[in-house]
């Protein structure tokens, strides 16, 4: 079985959510990580939260911003000796009829959730195959196969993330470097609003499902590849 003792991980959008949750799993595990936000005070509130300084670091990036991506990726090599895995998490949402959809917010939600994936991948890959190999995990979404109406930009970008996910896996595949996209459906987390009672919210998935799913993929003997996996709520509300 993998372990993930001193492996070295990147985390985008690693500040809330689903990305604080995957970063909070890997340093319990004994992971080296690496989180990236919008903002100083979101990476410091998170690292704070995170309470492991020698395990897990932080800096303000913009995965919409090659540069941002390009530092970084290689801030966070420098700190731990290399790189292992890259989490690329960080994503938007703008849900609107294509008609009331802005350019500013189509390219924010293209650049987030497509570009910046692309971005942080180009910088990583290298390093990963200076260690031998290594695990890339792109968050992606069941909005990815179902599109819905008020999603063309959020669809977009999901669909677009599941096909760059599987053209990768298979341009990185004899480099040692495994790469799987996971589709969540509907989690209860900040995304698109803020969440609602706990009695609303009990039937979703939670931020910790999707990091216990990370876990299971990176353990997964490397003879096999589970290269995409779906989640959905095991009992939504009946529809009526």
């Amino acid at each position: 079985m993998q372990t993930l003792q001193n492996k070295v991980a990147v985390v985008t959008g690693g500040t809330r959510g689903i990305g604080f949750s995957i970063a909070q799993a890997l340093v319990r595990e004994g992971a080296k990580v690496f989180i990236c936000g919008r903002t100083e005070e979101g990476v410091k509130s998170a690292l704070e939260r995170l309470r492991s300084d020698s395990s897990a670091a932080g800096a303000a990036a913009d995965v919409r911003r090659y540069g941002d991506c390009r530092r970084m990726i290689h801030e966070a090599a420098a700190r731990y000796g290399g790189l292992d895995i890259l989490v690329n998490n960080a994503g938007v949402g703008v849900f609107k009829p294509i008609d009331q959809l802005s350019a500013e917010e189509w390219n924010e939600v293209i650049e987030t959730n497509l570009s910046g994936v692309f971005y942080c991948c180009h910088e990583a890959i290298p390093l990963l195959r200076q260690r031998g190999g290594g695990y890339i995990f792109n968050i992606s979404s069941l909005a990815g196969v179902n599109a819905f109406p008020g999603g063309s930009a959020y669809n977009a970008s999901k669909f677009g993330l599941n096909g760059f996910s599987e053209a990768m896996m298979q341009d990185v595949r004899y480099d040692g470097i495994r790469v799987s996209y996971i589709m969540p459906g509907s989690v209860a987390t900040e995304f698109g609003g803020a969440p609602g009672s706990r009695a609303r919210e009990s039937w979703k998935l939670t931020a910790e499902d999707i990091a216990q799913a990370v876990l299971d993929l990176y353990r997964f003997g490397t003879h096999a590849l589970a290269s995409r996996i779906e989640m959905r709520p095991s009992q939504p509300p009946r529809k009526k």
